[in-house]
């Protein structure tokens, strides 16, 4: 059996942040789409995933505090 290889992973924190906003949006290429997979940190997407739902929280609530507000 082959041994298992640490992989690694080149990607800098702007980048999987671009990713992610790129990916709530729903608009990906396949070829990007593995290019990332292949070279995004899976810590680093998660932390810019929470930040991209709370970025994303914040602006409805303050979207709707002005459309409330009187």
């Amino acid at each position: 059996m082959d041994e298992l290889k640490p992989t690694q992973r080149k990607a800098s924190f702007g980048k999987t942040i671009k990713a992610v906003m790129w990916s709530f949006l729903g608009i990906r290429k396949k070829s990007d789409y593995e290019e990332d997979a292949a070279q995004l940190n899976p810590v680093h997407v998660v932390i810019a995933g929470v930040i991209g739902v709370l970025i994303f929280i914040a602006t409805l609530v303050t979207i709707v505090h002005f459309v409330v507000a009187k």
